[in-house]
């Protein structure tokens, strides 16, 4: 189970990571979620 677990989420990083494209794209990605995390600090 730990194996299939491993597998799974080792899948749906590189499915997410080939959507972003490139670099630059990651890079807009984890700035998006981090200003998710800021805003829901400030809400809190």
């Amino acid at each position: 189970m730990k194996k299939f677990l491993s597998i799974a989420f080792l899948a749906a990083l590189v499915l997410g990571l080939s959507a972003c494209n490139t670099i630059r794209g990651i890079g807009k990605d984890v700035q998006k979620a981090g200003e998710v995390v800021e805003e829901a600090g400030k809400k809190n």
